[in-house]
């Protein structure tokens, strides 16, 4: 074990902590930001206001600078909510049906037309889907993950999108969790070995800072 050693003594010696920085082809990946998540009056949310309201302020900067946004959503049939193996770990995340209030996105959340909306069953957004074979269609080399739960599927989809070669980027006001330690775990373990966590006036500016983009999911031009 550890002994006296600090952790950050431990991380470093291992090699940890690197970092991605931002590319030229970003896309805004907003994980499961729906009512049964930020409201507490559901069972399985919180008071997740600030995060919704700090993820607003990057969804509508996104808008302008014609940078892709995608929505998740975790949501279930009722024939996956007997047979998913997950499910019987998590019991609770059952009420989140599929047409129920629970799975509806948060109404704070100024989602525009364009936007995506992928459904999901698994914690990653990338599980299951087509959000990596879309993201790469675009050219996306940036993901900028916000969303719910830190803990669950933000972290689950931060892991992913590394491994499907996307750089991402966590804003810290932008993501948030039922409770602080484990929100704080996983925020440390992100920063040390998937992604770069950095407060969310970073990523404003960097996206203030793009020039002229592809137009939101169109097919890129020639090269």
């Amino acid at each position: 074990m550890s002994g006296d050693r600090s952790i950050r003594d431990i991380y470093d010696a291992a090699g940890f902590s690197g970092g991605l920085g931002f590319g030229r082809r970003p896309a805004l990946v907003v994980v499961d930001l729906t009512r049964g998540f930020t409201e507490a009056a559901f069972p399985t949310g919180a008071d997740l206001s600030d995060v919704v309201e700090r993820t607003a302020e990057l969804v509508e900067l996104a808008h302008r600078q014609a940078v892709p946004v995608v929505f998740t959503v975790l949501q279930f049939t009722d024939a996956e909510v007997e047979t998913l193996v997950w499910l019987r770990k998590a019991p609770g995340l059952s009420i989140l049906r599929t047409g129920s209030d629970a799975v509806a996105l948060d109404p704070r959340l100024p989602r525009a037309p364009e936007d995506l909306v992928i459904s999901k069953v698994g914690a990653s957004a990338f599980s299951g889907t087509h959000l990596a074979s879309l993201l790469a269609s675009r050219g996306v080399d940036t993901v900028i993950a916000c969303g719910a739960t830190t803990s669950g599927c933000l972290r689950a989809t931060v892991v992913d999108a590394v491994q499907a070669g996307f750089a991402p980027i966590v804003p810290l006001q932008c993501v948030g969790d039922r409770a602080t330690p484990p929100h704080d775990a996983a925020l440390f373990d992100l920063q040390e070995k998937y992604a770069d966590v950095v407060d969310a006036a970073v990523v404003r500016d960097y996206l203030q800072s793009l020039g002229a983009a592809t137009p939101v999911f169109a097919q890129p031009g020639p090269a």
